[in-house]
C-alpha cells in the first residue's frame, strides 16, 4: 500500500474498504461499455420494444478504423487487407456506421450479401452499442456490380443528436452540405471499389428499404 499512499488513494482519509469499492464501481462503468462477446448482435430483433428500428453501430463516428462484425465468430474485429489492419486512407466515417438487425440484402435479387447498412448522423458512439433510430434518407448506390443502399438516419434519442432534421425534407433543405458531403465520402473513401452514386431518396424509400430485407 505504500505506493498508493504515495499517490494519496489510501490512508487515513480513504480507507481500504471504500478504495475497493470505487475499484469495482469502475470495473463495472467500464465493462458495460465494452462489446459483449459470444452476442449475437446480427440476428437482434429489426424493431425494439419501443417499435422503433435498431442499428448496430460497427464503426464510431471519427474513426478511420474498418470495423465490422463477424457474425460467425460472432465479435467485432478490425478488417484486414493483405494482411494488415484496414484503416481508410480518407477522411474518418461521417457518422456511426453499423447495420440493421435480422435483415439480409440478398445477393439472389441484387443485394451484396450482407445486412443493411446504415449511417447514423449523432453523437460518437462505441463498437457494440444498439441505438434506436429514425431513417430520414437513402443513398442509393452500386459497388462492385452490387446493391449497396446506405440508410441514413438519426439517433430516435434527442440527447445524441446532432442536426434537426428529422425528415429527409428538412435534411434537404436545412442540411444539403451534409448530404453533398456524404455522398463524396462514399464515392471516394476507397478507391479500389468501383462505386456508383444513383441517386438520394427519402425516408419513405428508407423503411421500405428495411422492410424488403427484413428476414425476422
Amino acid at each position: 500500500m505504500q505506493k498508493l499512499n504515495a499517490f494519496g488513494l489510501v490512508g487515513n482519509k480513504m480507507n481500504k474498504s471504500i478504495f475497493i469499492i470505487t475499484i469495482g464501481l469502475c470495473i463495472i462503468f467500464f465493462s458495460c461499455d465494452a462489446p459483449k462477446e459470444n452476442k449475437d448482435y446480427y440476428h437482434l430483433p429489426t424493431y425494439s420494444s419501443n417499435n422503433n428500428i435498431q442499428a448496430v453501430v460497427e464503426i464510431p463516428a471519427g474513426t478511420n478504423h474498418k470495423i465490422e462484425y463477424d457474425k460467425v465468430a460472432r465479435k467485432f474485429i478490425v478488417d484486414s487487407l493483405e494482411g494488415k489492419e484496414r484503416i481508410i486512407d480518407f477522411l474518418p466515417y461521417l457518422g456511426n456506421y453499423g447495420f440493421i438487425p435480422s435483415t439480409y440484402s440478398d445477393p439472389d435479387h441484387g443485394g451484396d450479401g450482407d445486412a443493411l447498412d446504415v449511417l447514423v448522423l449523432g453523437e460518437n458512439t462505441p463498437t457494440g452499442s444498439i441505438m434506436e433510430i429514425i431513417p430520414i434518407a437513402m443513398l442509393e448506390m452500386i459497388d462492385d456490380g452490387a446493391v449497396d443502399h446506405k440508410i441514413i438516419a438519426i439517433p430516435s434519442n434527442e440527447k445524441q443528436r446532432i442536426i434537426k432534421a428529422a425528415n429527409f425534407h428538412d435534411f434537404s433543405t436545412q442540411y444539403p452540405a451534409i448530404r453533398k458531403m456524404i455522398g463524396n465520402w462514399f464515392d471516394n473513401y476507397d478507391l479500389k471499389d468501383e462505386v456508383q452514386i444513383l441517386r438520394w431518396t427519402g425516408e419513405e424509400a428508407a423503411i421500405r428499404e428495411i422492410k424488403k430485407w427484413k428476414t425476422n
